[in-house]
Parts: structure tokens; sequence; C-alpha cells
């Protein structure tokens, strides 16, 4: 058994960083101060499979804006509070506690409920990479319901959401927007026994080893990546694409990017709320439910799209999503069509 300690968390919270979109600076050295303070001499790291097969495992992740976390400050207690009142609920103590997505402050807080709730921490998360929505999770195509979801926001409140599994986004938007914009959500309560057959394993342990100095950047990748090309952006437009109907967070835009090596092609990212597809001299070259990140050559970080400005030299990546989203069912989830982009 591992355990993410004070030593462990620097590199965790690095590895975290290295393929995670939306994160912000304020919202993540906020999160990451938050883990320090409160994982004391270290926070276990289990198989889903160690614990008894009955145990309640719940996952814990940030609701809303990375923005507003580091505009409104927690004080502290949402993620216990959030799992609390998801126990009382269902009338059982979590065992154990999993992420959603382990990108930046995502995977920083279900650290932070762990600790505060005495509990290990699951070795794997919900997706093998980020999407947008609560319900684009391996959890979901396990046959998982999200809800009952309990939210716990900054100024106290404590919300609990109990809905079909296929209506909790449409729910737990305008509910984070009134509780100020960001709020922790514990959701997905399942039995170890379930976790441990939705689970993409393995991922916390994947990041700790990628967070460590001189690591290659796809050492953060479970399933491989690959650079599709390095380039400067030379324009960002807006998009007339097909996502208006959809619910996702922000609105479709492209990015175009000249590629600055080989054979210097053109390489066109469409982007609804994440880039989704990558057309190279209009060819389809990549497209989710893969991920598709622009890497800053100065700095390294992951340029966000609605950061992206011409003249930014990118290194555009692919990270291999799990095998599960290839099949049917994932396709239909976090595929192009699940962004509104028709085939």
């Amino acid at each position: 058994m591992t355990a993410v300690g004070p030593r462990e968390l620097e590199r965790f919270a690095a590895g975290s960083r290295l393929f995670a979109t939306g994160a912000a600076d304020s919202s993540y050295a906020l999160a990451h101060d938050w883990a320090r303070a409160v994982i004391g001499d270290g926070v276990p790291v289990r198989q889903a499979s160690d614990l008894d097969p009955g145990a309640l495992c719940v996952a814990v992740t940030l609701a809303g804006s990375t923005t507003a976390l580091g505009e409104q400050l927690p004080r502290g207690d949402e993620p216990e509070r959030a799992v609390r009142a998801l126990e009382r609920r269902l009338g059982t103590r979590a065992a154990a506690v999993v992420a959603l997505n382990l990108a930046a402050e995502n995977a920083l807080i279900p650290l932070i409920a762990a600790a505060a709730l005495g509990v290990p921490l699951i070795d794997g998360d919900g997706t093998g990479r980020v999407f947008p929505l609560v319900e684009q999770t391996t959890y979901t195509l396990g046959g998982i319901s999200a809800a009952p979801l309990a939210l716990a926001g900054a100024s106290g409140e404590l919300v609990l959401l109990e809905t079909a599994p296929d209506r909790v986004e449409d729910l737990l938007r305008p509910v984070v927007l009134s509780l100020g914009g960001w709020a922790v959500a514990a959701c997905y309560p399942m039995a170890a026994r379930d976790l441990a057959r939705v689970v993409v394993p393995g991922t916390v342990s994947l990041l700790l080893r990628a967070g460590t100095p001189g690591a290659p950047r796809s050492a953060a990748a479970p399933y491989g990546v690959r650079t599709l090309c390095r380039g400067r952006i030379l324009a960002v437009e807006g998009s007339t694409g097909h996502g208006g109907e959809l619910a996702l967070p922000s609105l479709p835009s492209s990015i175009l990017v000249q590629e600055s090596d080989g054979l210097r092609r053109l390489i066109r990212l469409e982007a609804h709320n994440e880039i989704v597809l990558a057309l190279a001299d209009g060819a389809a070259v990549a497209m989710a439910p893969d991920q598709i990140c622009m890497i800053a050559a100065t700095g390294g970080l992951v340029v966000d799209v609605d950061k992206a400005a011409p003249g930014m030299e990118v290194e555009v990546m692919v990270v291999k999503a799990a095998p599960v989203w290839h099949t049917q069912e994932g396709l239909a989830l976090g595929g192009l069509r699940a962004f509104g982009i028709p085939l």
C-alpha cells in the first residue's frame, strides 16, 4: 500500500497538471495549499479490489468554475460536508474516496476529502482523461448513476440532487451557479466491487511517477500519447458548429495552427468546450474521445481554448483514451457526436 504524504504531494500535484485543461493558476495553488495543510503524515492509496466488496465508495470532484474557486475562497470543510450529506442519505459511511478525474484541482480535492474523512484514496479515476460533463465517466459507462449527488458550497450550503442519470447535468449547473460558481460534489456512490469493475485503474500511481522531476510528460498518459505537430497559432475563430443545442459550458471555436516543420501542414483544432477534433490540411487526424491538448512552448503548461491567442508557439499532443471510450457506448458518451459534431 502506498500513500500520498507531504513529499509525494509535490509529485502528485505536478503530475496532475501535465494534461490538465481548464486549470486556473490561483485555484490550483489554493487547492495545492489546502491539500498540504490537511494531509498530515499521508493519505493511504488503495486498489478498489482490496476493499470489502460491499464497502461504499464515493467520487468527489470540483463542480463548476476553477476561476470561481480562486475568487470565492472555501471554508475548508466542503469535501467532508458533501460526503457526509451523501452518507446521511444512504445510511452508511464511505470507506473510500475516488476521483472523477485527476486533472489539477480535481486530483487534489478528492485527496483533501480522503484526509478529512480518514479513509483511503482509490488508485484510479472515472475518465483516464478529462471530460466537461459530470456524466461523461467510465462509471456511467458501467451503469453507475451520478445521483444521488450532494453539493457543498463555500457559504455553508448543502444541496442533495436525486434525479435520473441523464438529468444530472441539467440540474447541477444552475444550482452550482447559485452557489457562487463552484461547489464540491460527492457523487457516484457505489460498492467497492462495482468500482473495481468501472474505474480506470492505477492513475494516481501514474501521476506520482509522472510528476517526478525529469520524468517525460508521456508518463502521465496511461494509454499512450503522440505529438501531432509543433507550430504557431495563426488565428482563433468563432465557429458555426452544431453545439448550440448542447449543454456544454462554453461556445464552439476553431484554432488554426501552422506546423513549423515537416510537412508544414495547416492544423485546424475544433473546440467545443475542449478540443475535440484535429484536421490537418482538411483531413481528420485526431478526435474525441482521445484528448487533444495544446502545450505551450514556454512554460510547458496546457493552453486552454479560451486563452489561445495568435502568435503562441504550441505543441499539439493527443492522449489516447481508455479502451472503454472506444466502444460503441463510449463513443456515444464521449465521442464527436457527444460534442455536437456529426460524423
